[in-house]
């Protein structure tokens, strides 16, 4: 049984599942995922697109929902009796299905270390009780569980392989319309989108005004958000010279010069793609509000978490205005020291992921866990 929760699981869960297949093709696996893992072979259950929200409040708004949706996981779990669960991230929902799991008797493996050392430290006793083995994708993240008895493996961040394949295609015609690139990323969640997409518009409207020729690609990670995305910004005035491109965010950010990116995996993709980036992120008040008091990091983003300093420029809720991304971003389009640096420091960040290989390593490891 394996259950993703969000796009980014989605994609790590299905790489994890053609690994694994290669080397046992007898394997069934079943549960919740997305179109990734679907064409991994996946039985899946309920889609990711149902599943991912962000924060507190949005989540106690749809609390029936999960809870129909963990009681039906717990039952299947109890009636198609898997030799082993793969959790994948989602530590909300993935860590408490975790518990009951465990109470059961059914082995359970955790992959993507949920960000205790970010927030929620008091978890780390727990989930030493209830996993069976966790498997990290930082090699920081070992350290934070010495003293329990949980099994840690370092298996290397799964995006650095995909990053290496991206950079060693051909360079795909994408629809910029000037000499100087700018990608978009405001998530890939509908909420993030929401949120974030408006004020990544009017940043890029300043940007545009000060120089015509910058051209403006906003990238999706598939095309169910094409639509919402031309639904904002169709009646807001803004940049002439910008285009949606669905389903290709590494190639948009390997020949973008800069990029506004949401918190969170996308950062580390700009990093890999080699992409100087501004770092924007909103989400509702009283998620924000509970959040302030739980982390216990200085930086959100992830680029800057790995680095364990601020490289990238962080500009969270009210800091994130359209002219406060337009000016940190604007140094970063052309050939400036700030770009150096910041272009030196992320190929830094990229030496700490791993050398490659972590899908296969994450996939040998859920594979010890079966019946020989």
């Amino acid at each position: 049984m394996i259950i993703a929760g969000e796009v980014s699981g989605d994609m790590h869960a299905a790489n994890l599942v053609r690994a694994a297949n290669t080397q046992r093709p007898d394997v069934e696996w079943f549960g919740i995922g997305g179109p990734l893992m679907r064409n991994a072979g996946v039985e899946t259950l309920h889609d990711v697109s149902t599943m991912a929200v962000i924060g507190f409040a949005e989540v106690l708004k749809r609390y029936r929902f999960f809870k129909g949706v963990f009681n039906e996981m717990l039952a299947l779990a109890e009636t198609r009796k898997p030799d082993v669960v793969v959790l994948v991230d989602y530590p909300g929902f993935n860590l408490r299905l975790a518990e009951k799991l465990h109470k059961r008797g059914i082995r359970v493996v955790y992959y993507i270390c949920p960000q205790v050392w970010a927030w929620h430290r008091e978890r780390i006793p727990k989930m030493a009780r209830i996993i069976d083995q966790l498997i990290t994708i930082f090699p920081f993240e070992a350290s934070h569980f010495s003293g329990t008895d949980l099994s840690v493996s370092y298996a290397g961040h799964p995006l650095v392989d995909e990053a290496k394949a991206a950079h060693m295609l051909p360079a795909v015609t994408l629809p910029w319309k000037a000499s100087k690139r700018v990608a978009l990323l405001p998530g890939s969640r509908h909420q993030e989108i929401q949120r974030l997409l408006p004020v990544m518009w009017k940043a890029a409207t300043e940007l545009a005004d000060k120089d015509p020729n910058i051209s403006f690609i906003i990238a999706t990670p598939s095309d169910n958000e094409v639509e919402q995305v031309q639904g904002i910004i169709k009646n807001s005035p803004g940049p002439k010279q910008w285009q949606v491109v669905p389903s290709n965010t590494r190639e948009v950010l390997r020949q973008a010069d800069a990029a506004i990116v949401a918190s969170g995996t996308a950062t580390l993709e700009a990093a890999l793609m080699r992409c100087p980036m501004v770092v924007a992120y909103k989400v509702n008040p009283i998620t924000y509000f509970l959040a302030k008091r739980l982390i216990t990091i200085e930086h959100i983003g992830m680029v800057n978490i790995v680095a364990g300093r601020e490289i990238c420029p962080e500009l969270i809720q009210a800091a994130a205005s359209p002219a406060k991304i337009a000016e940190a971003l604007h140094p970063l389009i052309d050939n400036t020291a700030k770009r150096q640096q910041m272009l030196e420091d992320l190929d830094d960040v990229v030496q700490t992921m791993g050398g490659g290989g972590a899908s296969e390593k994450a996939a040998e490891i859920v594979l010890n866990e079966l019946p020989k």
